[in-house]
């Protein structure tokens, strides 16, 4: 850490991205587009799903009554009135000794209080307007009623809510075809570098391929933001100042951010604003910052690729998603598992260990330097220890969070 003046606890780094990340407004958008967004309005049927009873079983509507002691050596006759499909209704009553054919989906006829299912039916010799029931049903067997799946008046979905795809199909069944949701924020991704080549391209020389671009792009998307950008912006002070101050909710600039000769954006927030943590006690990602420029939230990400995921995921994704009016913590699957050998660390700092589950327990990678963003592909997840622990001894049940 040298060059810094102090070491902000990563705590504290989280407690300020708590303190500075306020909730975007809402705006309307249709069902198609509602997956993933936060839900920003109380949704009440207004109907009820299904808005009529129906038959749950392909067969023949009945009286119930008409079945009992039904048997394949009791068969029971019984006269078909007709015959009702999905989407279409009948226009008559089923009285005592008749049926009609139903199919799965079809609305019940009046007079039938239960479903007689095919298997349980057989030809009539010499009648073709009559079945032989072969077993009995009870009352209301194989009938979903009006209003089993919502009922008119209930609450469907609640405000917060990340709306997922079957929430949508629910949604779509009540009739809703747009709804309130919070405005994802637009985030600036400022890539700086003059040894950097654009994504995608071959490395050639001394220059590199941006690697943390497209990443960034996909984790900002992930995290219920717009990615704007990304392009490679050169170590010039007025080409960095310049892309900060892009029209965006909250930017991310990555590279630059520590204090050697060509690390200007620390220096920017200063002038132009307020650069609030610089330097946070973890490894990686120490470099990492935060601040505020006209208004918006600005998150300092080192170049290293590593270090740039890890104070993504530490801050910059807290920071989206609660914005977006998603839940604040990591999008990660959590397991407790044991380590096959012990995991090292300094007391004093955060130490963000990538690690690979081999036959159920946890084996950490040994990897140095933040540099190496493969590790991150060949790791399973990762685990956090704490800056007051030296580490985890072998067989410790440790939390891994599962990229």
């Amino acid at each position: 850490m040298r060059g810094f003046a102090r070491r902000v606890a990563v705590a504290d780094a989280v407690g300020w991205v708590r303190s500075h990340a306020r909730l975007l407004g809402s705006e309307t958008a249709v069902l198609a587009q509602l997956a993933g967004r936060a839900l920003a309005q109380d949704i009440t049927s207004d109907v009820d799903v299904p808005g009529f009873d129906r038959s749950m079983m392909d067969g023949f509507a009945v009286q119930s009554n008409d079945t009992l002691g039904a048997s394949p050596y009791n068969r029971l006759r019984l006269r078909v009135l007709g015959t009702i499909l999905p989407g279409t209704r009948f226009s008559g009553v089923v009285g005592a000794g008749q049926a009609v054919k139903v199919m799965t989906g079809a609305p019940m006829p009046a007079g039938a209080d239960a479903v007689l299912p095919v298997e349980q039916v057989e030809p009539a010799a010499g009648r073709a307007s009559e079945i032989c029931a072969v077993g009995e049903v009870s009352p209301g067997k194989h009938v979903g009623r009006r209003g089993e799946d919502v009922a008119s008046g209930d609450m469907v979905l609640t405000a917060g809510r990340r709306i997922r795809p079957q929430d949508v199909g629910v949604l779509s069944s009540i009739g809703v075809a747009q709804a309130a949701v919070t405005r994802r924020p637009r985030v600036r991704i400022v890539i700086t570098g003059n040894e950097l080549l654009p994504a995608g391209t071959k490395p050639a020389g001394s220059q590199i391929a941006d690697a943390n671009g497209p990443m960034l792009c996909a984790l900002v998307s992930r995290d219920g933001g717009l990615p704007v950008g990304p392009g490679i912006v050169p170590d010039d002070p007025r080409a960095i100042l310049a892309a900060m101050r892009a029209d965006a909710d909250l930017v991310l600039v990555s590279g630059g951010s520590s204090v050697g000769q060509e690390d200007h954006a620390p220096a920017l927030l200063v002038e132009h604003g307020e650069l609030a943590i610089h330097g946070v006690a973890m490894r990686p990602s120490s470099p990492a910052g935060m601040g505020i420029l006209d208004g918006r939230l600005v998150f300092l990400l080192p170049g290293n690729p590593v270090s740039c995921l890890c104070a993504y995921d530490f801050f910059a994704g807290r920071a989206i998603r609660m914005m977006s009016g998603l839940a604040e913590n990591w999008p990660y699957a959590e397991r407790r598992l044991r380590l096959r050998r012990k995991l090292v660390s300094t007391v004093g700092r955060v130490d963000y260990a990538r690690v690979k589950i081999v036959g159920g327990e946890v084996e950490p990678l040994a990897i140095s330097g933040a540099s190496i963003l493969s590790s991150t592909t060949r790791a399973d997840g990762f685990v956090v220890v704490p800056e007051d622990s030296e580490g985890f001894p072998a067989a410790a049940e440790v939390s891994v969070w599962l990229y």
